[in-house]
């Protein structure tokens, strides 16, 4: 991994993709070397500047394709595909398009067991966490619960991947101390809290691991809705510009 960009970097460009400032996604990507590990984030901004025709979106969208396919994450097969199927090159799965958080996805997927797992509306692509699930039971909302037409079953599938990521994390953190502190960290139970607490003290590598963390997670959840036979659509919101 190589270096990350500063929180305010990443900041800008997260915002702009959650705004569905294609403008100013593209106008950032050229301004600046791309962060490593936000390509899955860098792809649901490009895949909106494809549509909204943004000058040059398409050769950044050729570029992360080639960035996509070197990386080989989970999910960035799957992303490189929909983008070059923008682009009109090669051939793709036939995959049901469907507009969904990717982030409160995997959050489903990758929850607590005990609690987690849940739904999405594939009406709406909204993600019912299985809280929301057992509220609506409670107030009499939840009516159409078994109709398959509607609704996809999200089984939580635990944090083992979560785990894996830290290991490789700390695998590539180039201090040695730094490095044994945090495998320190992630052994026995509450790894995951110890882990942050340890990481807090060096806040560049806090703010690499959230960004290494993200994309990671964003592509097991892009993945998983391949699987299932469906293609995360990021929303495409109204022009901001004035």
């Amino acid at each position: 991994m190589g270096a990350m960009p500063a929180r305010e970097e990443r900041t800008e460009l997260r915002g702009a993709v959650a705004r569905g400032d294609a403008a100013a996604l593209v106008r950032s990507l050229r301004a600046r070397p791309w962060p490593d590990d936000a390509l899955q984030l860098i792809g649901d901004g490009l895949l909106v500047a494809l549509r909204l025709e943004v000058e040059e979106a398409a050769v950044l969208a050729g570029e992360c394709v080639s960035a996509l396919r070197v990386r080989g994450w989970p999910g960035d097969e799957e992303l490189a595909e929909a983008l070059g199927a923008r682009l009109g090159m090669g051939a793709t799965r036939l995959l049901r398009p469907l507009v969904v958080d990717l982030e409160e996805l995997a959050m489903v997927l990758e929850g607590d067991p005990v609690h987690g797992g849940g739904r999405i509306d594939l009406r709406t692509g909204e993600v019912w966490p299985q809280t929301a699930i057992e509220y609506a039971e409670e107030v009499g909302e939840d009516d159409e619960s078994d109709d398959p037409d509607r609704w996809l079953w999200v089984e939580c599938e635990g944090s083992r991947a979560g785990y894996r990521d830290m290991e490789w994390f700390i695998s590539d953190v180039d201090d040695p101390d730094v490095a044994e502190r945090l495998g320190i960290a992630i052994s026995g139970r509450g790894s995951f809290r110890r882990f942050k607490d340890v990481l807090s003290r060096w806040p560049e590598l806090m703010e690499r691991w959230y960004g290494f963390a993200e994309d990671r997670q964003r592509g097991r959840a892009r993945a998983w809705l391949a699987d299932e036979g469906y293609a995360a659509t990021p929303r495409v919101l109204p022009d901001p510009s004035p």
